[in-house]
């Protein structure tokens, strides 16, 4: 199973934990240590889980918006974006649990004309107003359908939000952009003239689902 390079320090992390435990319990006998090393295995496992990098070849084309993140539809809203849009749009959002493949996806090709970066709380990512208050990094695309925005928000747990794309840099749709670790959102806000395909309720899959299309 490929992991994402992200993850790479928790696992060495993890694991030097578990033979450090493994190795004292082997040396002295000790149940309570023993125990500790049957839990750090657990945790251990865990880790390279939540740090999978699966491939995913679903199907692409100009007039799709790809899902950027797994996870479950938490709202759809018509939305005013002032900052990149700068008009009406419609929101979708995507809330991804410490169980969700957490590497995020361009959702569709173009040039990255925006970045921003905004600190700020750490709010429960489902609710609404998350998606103005919370951390939040944004990626600008122009693209084939029009502008679409595609943001990562940080959750109660989740406390990094890595992005690597750059003004100027080209969006390939479906290939990685970032990753947020330990629980978050992203949403996408994409044209109104765009029929959003998915429902509230439903689970996504980065790359794979089809959120909306022209």
């Amino acid at each position: 199973m490929r992991v994402a390079r992200e993850g790479i320090p928790f696992i060495i992390i993890s694991n030097a934990l578990l033979l450090a435990a493994s190795f004292s319990a082997y040396r002295t006998g000790s149940l309570w240590l023993w125990a500790l090393a049957a839990a750090l295995t657990i945790v251990a496992g865990w880790v390279v889980y939540f740090f999978r990098d699966p491939d995913r070849e679903g199907i692409r084309g100009e007039g799709l918006v790809i899902s950027p993140a797994d996870g479950k539809i938490v709202l759809i809203a018509k939305v005013h974006e002032p900052a990149f849009i700068r008009g009406e749009c419609t929101r979708i959002s995507v809330f991804m649990n410490i169980f969700s493949v957490h590497v995020n996806r361009y959702p569709v090709s173009g040039a990255v004309r925006y970045i921003h970066y905004n600190p700020g709380k750490f709010l429960n990512a489902a609710i609404e107003k998350a998606s103005l208050e919370n951390e939040q990094s944004s990626v600008g695309i122009e693209s084939p359908i029009g502008r679409v925005l595609v943001r990562q928000i940080a959750g109660l747990v989740a406390r990094r939000i890595l992005t690597y794309s750059r003004a100027g840099d080209t969006a390939e749709q479906g290939t990685r952009f970032g990753i947020i670790r330990f629980g978050s959102r992203v949403d996408v806000f994409v044209p109104t003239d765009c029929t959003v395909t998915v429902r509230e309720g439903e689970q996504v899959f980065a790359g794979l689902t089809t959120l909306a299309k022209r």
